[in-house]
């Protein structure tokens, strides 16, 4: 009986020792898509009144992680029974990253009044409370939706590489790879921004305590903040059309073979940005037709 017990202790040892290795390489293998997932959710997250700020990047964590609990069953299911359309999911996946690149991009050169007027209704207070709520819960729809692209990917990926391992290994790798991704990227986001409240606090520390030098790091924080948040918008476009054009150069073999010469990233960027375009037009010429 006892020899049982302690037989049964060495298998879940063996069974956490194996899930703790392969954790350590599917996170590895994600790590690419994970500093993706960080700028586009950064963006996503910008543009916000100081008091929103934290409960949208919440509302938008909980959607994450309703994604991956959706997600999760799922892919499994899928790897065991059909793999072979995990594939084409990928593929629309792709489709939809690529259009939300392009629409950014057609925005800011060819609609920048109504882009930054989007942002202006965020922040300006002369708008009700009713349209700022409407086009904030538009904006987290919109950042939970492209979140539950990237988190396929970020599953497909951790899922490929546990594939030879038994069912135990396999749910258990994938679901700690998914929620730490989970944690990690959101918790990133809110430290992120935040930092203007912290460099506000510095500058106040440093008055008060007379160290210029505190102050001075203050004030570079809430002067960079800005500047981060454009960055990141700028990088969180690039990630969803360079994803995107990995996606389809991964699973088109024809793609592969005749962008091998082009280096990697500028085959998946332009490979994005004409999936996006192809996306774009008729969506445009839809929504004008709408209008009209």
């Amino acid at each position: 009986m006892a020899s049982g017990f302690f037989a049964l202790f060495d298998d879940i040892a063996a069974l956490m020792d194996d899930m703790a290795t392969m954790s350590k390489v599917a996170t590895k293998k994600t790590a690419g898509i994970l500093g993706d997932d960080l700028a586009v959710t950064a963006e996503q997250a910008s543009g916000f009144a100081a008091s929103r700020e934290l409960p949208v990047l919440w509302a938008i964590a909980k959607g994450s992680l309703v994604n991956k609990l959706i997600i999760l069953p799922i892919a499994f299911l899928l790897s065991a029974f059909a793999p072979y359309l995990i594939g084409p999911i990928l593929m629309l996946g792709g489709l939809y990253l690529a259009y939300e690149g392009a629409e950014k991009i057609y925005e800011y050169f060819f609609h920048k009044n109504t882009h930054e007027g989007k942002k202006a209704l965020l922040l300006d207070k002369s708008f009700t409370k009713t349209e700022i709520l409407a086009q904030e819960k538009k904006k987290i729809d919109s950042a939970i939706r492209t979140d539950f692209i990237l988190s396929i990917e970020i599953v497909v990926i951790a899922l490929g590489t546990v594939t030879q391992e038994p069912l135990l290994v396999q749910i258990g790798v994938v679901s700690l790879v998914a929620v730490l991704a989970t944690i990690g990227v959101y918790g990133f986001v809110a430290l992120l921004v935040r930092m203007d409240d912290f460099g506000y606090k510095l500058v106040v520390l440093g008055k008060e305590k007379e160290k210029r030098f505190v102050q001075m790091i203050g004030g570079m924080l809430v002067k960079a903040l800005p500047k981060v948040i454009k960055a990141l918008g700028v990088i969180g476009t690039l990630a969803m059309l360079l994803v995107a054009g990995g996606i389809f150069i991964h699973h088109i073999p024809a793609l592969h073979e005749m962008l091998h010469a082009v280096p990697s990233l500028l085959a998946e960027l332009l490979i994005g940005l004409v999936a996006g375009a192809l996306v774009l037009a008729p969506m445009e010429l839809y929504h004008n037709m709408k209008r009209a």
